[in-house]
């Protein structure tokens, strides 16, 4: 049996209305989970690039990238490998402080984050770097009570001259 595993695409599209949904929809026809998306305009404003992490085989992989392919706005796909991309987060933490300022900031500053927003019982950290170091911090900022966050789901960019 294949192992299902973490899977990261990144997929250039033209920058047309109706893309994303095109996309998302070919996902839920085919009953593939999203784990997360992200898009942007890239450098040329008539292309964005999406990232999309699932759970597949190599099977249900090769299946996406077929899929995906047939689309018209489709330009390019790549399935970004971990050793060989930068793979990044951003996440935006609200945090209640009640005497425990001090320690938040300390798990902050570890983490190399920024407070972006102050009050007298909570305060908002962000923090932008690896999946992994994105989950450890808030890990080590539970114990002081989230009030609230938002990830944005990986982006990522394939390494060195091979894109």
């Amino acid at each position: 049996m294949e192992e299902i595993r973490r899977r990261v695409i990144s997929i250039l599209v033209a920058n047309n209305a109706g893309v994303l949904n095109k996309v998302a929809g070919l996902f839920a026809r085919r009953a593939y989970n999203i784990d997360s998306l992200s898009v942007g305009e890239t450098e040329n404003p008539d292309t964005s690039r999406m990232t999309i992490v699932v759970h597949a085989d190599d099977l249900t992989l090769e299946q996406i990238k077929n899929q995906l392919a047939k689309l018209i706005d489709v330009i390019e796909i790549t399935v970004l490998r971990t050793a060989a991309a930068v793979l990044r987060e951003h996440v935006l933490v609200h945090v209640e402080t009640d005497g425990h300022r001090a320690d938040i900031m300390f798990v902050v500053d570890t983490f190399r984050g920024n407070v972006v927003d102050i009050s007298q019982n909570a305060l908002i950290a962000e923090l932008t770097g690896s999946p992994s170091k994105i989950s450890a911090f808030i890990k080590n900022l539970k114990p002081f009570g989230i009030k609230s966050l938002v990830r944005t789901g990986v982006t990522g960019l394939q390494r060195g001259d091979t894109m």
